[in-house]
């Protein structure tokens, strides 16, 4: 097999393969925070919910954006939803619990979607280094990121009250 045949199967696969599953794992990944965030959003409801003695008053959407107020006399229990279609009557306390192992749940789930991320990534970048060293292929690896020659920081003023020649801070 040619070395320009290996290149474009192997330029094939990091374009159709590679680089497709590091979408699907950020995409995933973004569906998570997405769920964490509306985790904290009903915590924070549940605890102010908690918090108040008072009864709730509320707009209840009846369809076609037509709203009515509503009162719930004592707002103790909740309905959580579990997932496919299934629905937990639960204290408020219990409903915080539950909402506490959700959240751990997501972020171990975070963790993995994001070293996932960083294997494939890493997958992509060893293809394309090698290509790269080869020198087969139209692919390069992204570059590098290279630290300047000179220090970013201004030197202190010279004796003449100047500036300096560059160097790092004193």
């Amino acid at each position: 097999m040619a070395a320009a045949e290996k290149a474009q199967r192997y330029e094939a696969f990091v374009s159709d393969v590679l680089r497709r599953d590091l979408r699907r794992v950020q995409e995933q990944r973004d569906g998570v925070f997405e769920q964490q965030a509306q985790v904290l959003q009903l915590r924070t409801a549940l605890t102010r919910l908690q918090e108040a003695a008072a009864p709730l008053r509320t707009q209840v959407d009846l369809g076609c954006n037509f709203f009515v107020t509503a009162e719930v006399p004592s707002p103790e229990r909740v309905f959580v939803a579990l997932g496919y279609g299934f629905y937990a009557e639960l204290t408020l306390p219990e409903a915080l619990r539950h909402l506490d192992r959700r959240s751990r749940l997501l972020e171990q789930l975070s963790e993995s979607l994001t070293r996932d991320g960083a294997k494939i990534r890493a997958h992509i970048r060893l293809v394309l280094e090698v290509m790269g060293k080869l020198g087969v292929g139209g692919a390069s690896p992204p570059p590098r990121l290279r630290l300047p020659d000179s220090s970013p920081f201004p030197s202190p003023p010279g004796p003449t009250g100047a500036p300096g020649p560059p160097g790092p801070p004193r």
